[in-house]
């Protein structure tokens, strides 16, 4: 049996969360917010399960430009590993400030910069269309003349690190500010505070930041304000990965001109009309309802995140040994719960469409294992069941989840 053993990534990344939790528990530090922590883990939940489905594509890309076009053949040896860490942390931080100053680019990044708690779930925040554009500036290893091999293992390496750097409860590190990213550096790159904006975006080495002018020291006299500088205030798991291509549509047809256009997809974030945002949540119904505190309904999605993390794990760990039938409707039933969990938190009415959905998936994963006619019956039945119950079973449903609850009409 063929495993991918990097799902272990998975409970590991969890255990220190919840660590980090317990500690500042015990310190009296609020430093999770239910509702942005269970946003930022299902953000990177979906970031995993896509990874999955793409990352042999990108390993494709390093193999074959290497082959086609290396300039050198760097051996796998201690000084070329060093070279190709500080090379990947050096294109890392180019990658990371355009994405910051070009809207093209931010588009992608901006999901993870929304949370307005700053703690290891954020670091949780990565979208896989954003790893397609880091991929466009790794490429320029395999031309450098590194494998496919060697550049794969590096970005593993170098990926674990930013992970740790997500957190308040560790303060200054004496020398090591003036060498590596730490966390006081990277909690001054997530701020919102005007003194603070677009600063540190090294991911290892700080020098960088300090060679090109971005560095900014973490002052104790301006504590940090996380987010952006303007709040999202919608849970919506699709709202959050699309307002700002939405927000940039909306920009280009406002302007004028070729030119004026092309300087607007490649100029920075602020070109972006600040009222944007306001006419694409009018025009799709976007607005985040006051949810009450709710702690049967905070239950049910907990376990609905909770019971995708072991699924995840076991969609990684057997990614070479399940069909791929079972990948696309594996994959189709967690993205599913990811939106509905969003969906519960601003209470939609559409939820049950969504339940229902996933249902039916579950069924069809079952089908493909347990290839029985009661099954197969069990499964037309439910197809079938919309057109007689549909109604009653939805007022049913939304009076158990919501308990007479304020419920959105979107």
């Amino acid at each position: 049996m063929h495993l991918n053993y990097l799902a272990w990534a998975v409970p590991l990344f969890v255990f220190f969360m919840l660590l980090e939790y317990w500690i500042a528990k015990r310190r009296g530090k609020s430093y999770f917010n239910f509702v942005r922590s269970v946003t930022n883990i299902n953000v990177g939940i979906a970031e995993r399960l896509l990874d999955v489905l793409v990352t042999g594509a990108f390993y494709f890309v390093y193999d074959y430009l290497y082959r086609h076009f290396a300039l050198f053949h760097f051996k796998p040896n201690v000084f070329h590993w060093a070279l190709l860490l500080l090379a990947t942390d050096f294109l890392w931080y180019w990658y990371h400030r355009l994405a910051h100053e070009i809207n093209l680019f931010w588009m992608v990044h901006v999901v993870h910069h929304q949370s307005e708690d700053f703690n290891y779930t954020v670091s949780a925040r990565i979208t896989v269309f954003q790893a397609v554009v880091r991929t466009g500036f790794w490429s320029v290893l395999p031309v450098l003349g590194f494998t496919a091999p060697m550049i794969t293992t590096v970005l593993l390496v170098h990926g674990l690190y930013p992970f740790f750097i997500h957190t308040r409860l560790i303060g200054k590190l004496g020398i090591l500010e003036y060498i590596l990213v730490t966390p006081s550096h990277h909690r001054v790159h997530h701020a919102s505070n005007p003194c603070y904006l677009d600063k540190n975006y090294g991911d290892m080495l700080i020098i960088w930041d300090k060679l090109f002018g971005t560095f900014c020291e973490e002052k104790e006299e301006e504590p940090v304000v996380y987010g952006l500088t303007h709040p999202l205030q919608s849970h919506s798991f699709l709202w959050q990965h699309f307002h700002f291509v939405l927000e940039l549509v909306y920009a280009l047809r406002k302007t004028q001109g070729w030119g004026e256009r092309f300087r607007l997809l490649f100029g920075r974030p602020d070109r972006v009309p600040v009222e944007a945002r306001a006419v694409m949540e009018r025009k799709l119904g976007i607005r985040s309802v006051g949810r009450r505190e709710d702690d049967r309904l905070n239950r049910y999605v907990v376990w609905q995140v909770v019971l995708m993390l072991p699924v995840l794990f076991l969609f990684i760990l057997l990614e070479h040994e399940l069909p791929l039938a079972a990948q696309w409707l594996a994959a189709a039933l967690i993205i599913i719960t990811l939106i509905n969990c969003g969906a519960i938190m601003e209470q939609r009415r559409w939820i049950f469409y969504l339940e229902y959905s996933r249902y039916v998936l579950l069924l069809a994963l079952l089908l493909i294992y347990m290839p029985a006619v009661k099954i197969l019956l069990g499964l037309l039945l439910v197809a079938a069941i919309p057109a007689f119950f549909f109604r009653l079973l939805e007022g049913v449903y939304l009076q158990r989840v919501y308990r007479g609850g304020v419920v959105s009409s979107e």
